[in-house]
């Protein structure tokens, strides 16, 4: 329930403040005197986009404050917890609209975005105007209002068949979209698959290339290599001439000197390590030049790989590990056109099980719906009858459609407004009035089904006088008496059922315009009434018929 709202800078508004109550409170006013501003108020604080034009001349920006006393629901405790709210049985709404477009919303002084606020206001009020009675004139809209008559079980039935359409849905893109790119594709497909095999025949291994490159060169340099390896050898050890026989005398030379001198250690260390070291290499080089053999076989070998390496890089690229990474994105391209991850078969097997699922889904959610239109069509005709349209009858007509989101039905509200008529589609039959009462008559319903804490009826009696005004009032306050409603109206009949009445008025001057707001008592309301029966001059017995009508 709203507790209190406050205003500051909004339009004409300078400050105001309200409190309500339970049960039913009207806000009436001269014609631009800002009734309905304290609606667009109240619904840019609940989420609706905001602009600048709002803003009061010379502010700097436009605030609005909720205050709401709510029940807990596991579905508003949820989405306060999703964005780190504690819940408490008192919310507090603010909403601040800055010149430069940007604004600021909270809730219990934690900041949300705009997408959060616009859904936790829809737990709190539900503001009903004359765009509703706009959407009842558009089919498109008459399945989600039928909708919103289902209880719980309903909306688990629709959430198996959402799920399950969603996953066809899916899937049949999946389907469609691999078959396409076969086709599509097709040449694409045959060209990598020619070259993913011919790569393969191939049997690259990373820096395959450079390895025979060199084991060729060294092949083709086998002389050049074998002589300088056996001179080299033969410098350092051969009998007319060995660097290592004169390196061990010396050796042994400097190491009867050792105890004679530090220096004289020093060197013959070096020296019995050099000499040590070259020993060690004269050896490797006797045991490469004795395994040394020129292979004429194996470089036969190594040109004929290497014809071919050099035929697969000259196509694929600069080397064999350039060709390598090719091959890994053609595989994947390959694997991506062809999805040869999952068989075709099996995905077009998976969407035929899934088709039934749906076709069952669809099914059970059509006999909940067609149940729920049952109801409302009971209950509708009970409101219309207390509304004076007694002669009227309503009807939900269904229509197969292909599937969607809703169902594979459509849905739309028919009409038949005198006896003998037959039913005609309510978008080419109703006139004003009796879309005034129609819509009533499915805000009536819905009341009982829906928690909100707040209803808010903005001019929704429009069109009508006399007796259907009485019934107009009575059916507001009657939703009233389930809760919370707040209503902006012109007629005496409405006005007087409520049980609490703000009037609004402006005042100007030649700088500004402002609005004022405040709660009327009992005598105030029979002055209030009474001109609205009788115009500015007021009569006796228009004060007394206000009397009357405060009294019934």
């Amino acid at each position: 329930m709203l507790l209190e709202i406050s205003i500051k800078n909004f339009a004409i508004i300078e400050e105001i403040s309200l409190n309500f109550e339970n049960g039913m409170t009207v806000l009436t006013g001269e014609t631009g005197a800002g009734k309905s501003i304290i609606i667009d108020a109240m619904n840019m604080m609940l989420g609706a986009r905001a602009s600048v034009e709002v803003i009061r001349h010379g502010a700097k920006k436009a605030e609005i404050e909720g205050f709401f006393s709510v029940e807990a629901s596991p579905a508003l405790t949820n989405l306060l917890d999703e964005n780190g709210i504690e819940f408490v049985d008192e919310l507090i709404i603010r909403r601040e609209i800055f010149q430069n477009g940007r604004s600021i919303s909270r809730i219990n002084g934690q900041m949300v975005n705009l997408t959060t606020l616009k859904t936790v206001g829809q737990y709190l009020v539900d503001i009903h105007g004359q765009h509703d009675q706009e959407e009842l004139m558009k089919p498109a809209m008459h399945i989600a209002m039928l909708d919103e008559f289902g209880d719980k079980t309903f909306w688990s039935v629709k959430k198996t068949y959402q799920e399950t359409f969603e996953a066809y849905r899916q899937l049949r893109k999946r389907v469609l979209d691999k078959q396409k790119n076969e086709q599509e594709h097709k040449a694409r497909i045959e060209m990598l698959d020619y070259q993913i095999a011919e790569i393969e025949a191939v049997a690259l291994k990373s820096g395959e290339d450079e390895a025979l490159n060199q084991e060729r060169d060294k092949l083709l340099n086998h002389k050049h290599i074998a002589d300088t390896l056996t001179n080299a050898y033969v410098m350092l050890d051969n009998e007319d001439f060995s660097s290592l026989s004169n390196l061990r005398s010396a050796m042994n030379d400097l190491m009867t000197l050792e105890d004679y001198d530090p220096e004289y250690k020093e060197m013959s260390e070096s020296l019995s390590e050099s000499y040590y070291v070259l020993e060690e290499l004269t050896k490797r080089l006797g045991d490469v030049i004795d395994d040394l053999d020129f292979d004429a076989g194996r470089l036969q070998q190594i040109e004929a790989r290497l014809d071919v390496l050099n035929s697969i890089t000259r196509k694929y690229g600069g080397s064999v590990d350039d060709v390598l990474d090719y091959f890994e994105n053609i595989s994947k391209e390959y694997n991506l056109l062809t999805g040869n991850s999952e068989s075709s078969d099996a995905l077009e097997r998976e969407l035929k099980l899934l088709e039934g699922q749906l076709v069952a889904a669809a099914t059970d959610l059509s006999q909940s719906r067609h149940q729920i239109a049952e109801q409302l069509e009971s209950e509708i005709k009970t409101e219309l009858t207390e509304l004076y349209m007694e002669k009227a009858d309503f009807k939900v007509t269904f229509t197969k459609s292909k599937f969607s989101k809703d169902g594979n039905e459509q849905v739309e509200f028919y009409i038949s407004t005198n006896p003998g008529e037959g039913f005609k589609p309510l978008v080419k039959v109703a006139s004003g009035g009796e879309l005034s009462r129609l819509m009533l008559a499915i805000k009536s319903a819905f009341s009982r089904k829906e928690d909100k804490t707040s209803i808010v009826f903005d001019e929704v009696d429009t069109g009508v006088s006399g007796r259907v005004a009485q019934a107009i009032a009575q059916k507001i306050h009657k939703i009233g008496s389930h809760g919370q409603v707040l209503a902006i109206s012109h007629l005496p009949q409405v006005i007087a059922i409520a049980d609490y009445q703000f009037f609004i008025s402006k005042e100007s001057n030649e700088n500004s315009t402002v609005s004022r707001v405040r709660l009327l008592s009992h005598e105030e309301r029979v002055e209030e009434i009474a001109k609205m029966l009788a115009g500015d001059d007021v009569t006796e017995a228009a004060l007394s018929q206000a009397r009357q009508l405060l009294k019934k």
